[in-house]
């Protein structure tokens, strides 16, 4: 069992200050962002950044669902870090200023299967979540 890690990144035309703002905000904001590969979303507590509590159901392929129990912290300006209570799954959303931009960087980590499953676990499932990721990014520049 290795840690599998998948990573989605993009360049935004906007002020670093406006799109840590709307990545931070799970009540208004991220439903908008999520792809159809999420279902079931809900904010159960809070609502903007660290002590946000979300769940969600992580449709990855048409055989693998992940129920997600999210709670974000804030370790650093621009880093929000959800982790989530089912499993080891971590996703940290890093939003960096790139000169008059900004880049925004999703980042998800998990312990993976052992054996043969674990091989094509981690094979394949970074290139899957890294496809959702940009479908998330792409509607978060759609916004901004």
């Amino acid at each position: 069992m290795g840690k599998v890690t998948a990573t989605a990144e993009r360049t935004i035309d906007a002020p670093v200050d406006r799109v840590r703002e709307l990545v931070a905000d799970y009540a208004e904001t991220r439903p908008k962002l999520l792809t159809e590969h999420y279902r079931d979303y809900e904010v159960t507590d809070g609502g903007v950044g660290a002590g946000t509590k979300a769940s969600w159901k992580l449709q990855a392929t048409s055989k693998r669902v992940r129920d997600v129990a999210a709670t974000v912290s804030e370790p650093a300006p621009g880093t929000l870090v959800e982790t989530d209570a089912n499993s080891s799954m971590v996703t940290t959303w890093t939003v960096s200023p790139s000169g008059a931009g900004s880049v925004v960087r999703i980042q998800t980590s998990w312990d993976g299967a052992g054996g043969v499953g674990g091989f094509f676990e981690k094979t394949f499932a970074p290139g899957g979540l890294k496809k959702i990721y940009d479908g998330v990014l792409g509607k978060l520049e759609e916004i901004v």
